[in-house]
């Protein structure tokens, strides 16, 4: 037997990330989102909802760049602590012991202690109800080379310790269980 709920946002599990903003060290956040995701591979672009109220709604609109970082395992109590703080009280890098490096090609920093980190500027903005999405081109990928695969030239996820977000919870991903194609490839 099935029950009907009433409609909520419950496609999970999502990334966990960590956005970070601003262009100097004066103004630089980071804060939780995990509503984020892909929109088109060609261009590459992907969105992150935020709500309008947050520190670094107006950050991100006045640069109109941040970057998306992912994390990992070892990341979890910093990306929780990210989500429940705000830069208006704080210096999240500073209590949380991230490092700031500068973006390559957006004046926002990236994670140096993230995996792999998304440079983006904001194409556009559309107010939704209690979330505006922005709407995003990908500009850059840092990637940390300790996880990607010397063979391969791929990113390493499980190796990497990747976080997800699941209905409050935080989770690593977890075994592997195929891969794109497994279920039709014949096998010789």
């Amino acid at each position: 037997m099935k029950q009907n709920w009433k409609p909520g946002t419950l496609i999970y599990p999502l990334p966990a990330i960590l956005v970070s903003c601003g262009s100097s060290d004066e103004e630089y956040n980071v804060f939780t989102a995990s509503w984020a995701g892909t929109i088109c591979t060609n261009p590459p672009m992907c969105y992150v909802s935020i709500r309008p109220e947050r520190y670094s709604h107006a950050i991100i609109k006045r640069n109109m760049e941040f970057t998306l970082n992912l994390t990992t395992e070892a990341l979890a109590r910093a990306t929780d602590w990210c989500g429940v703080r705000s830069g208006r009280d704080c210096d999240k890098f500073k209590e949380m012991n991230l490092t700031p490096e500068k973006g390559v090609k957006v004046s926002s920093p990236y994670i140096v202690e993230a995996p792999l980190s998304i440079e983006c500027r904001v194409k556009e903005i559309v107010s939704l109800g209690s979330h505006d999405m922005f709407v995003v081109d990908v500009v850059n990928v840092v990637a940390d080379d300790r996880y990607i695969n010397a063979e391969t030239g791929e990113f390493d996820m499980k190796r990497a310790g990747m976080l997800v977000y699941c209905h409050g919870e935080y989770f690593g991903l977890g075994n592997r269980i195929g891969h794109f194609g497994w279920s039709v490839k014949k096998n010789k």
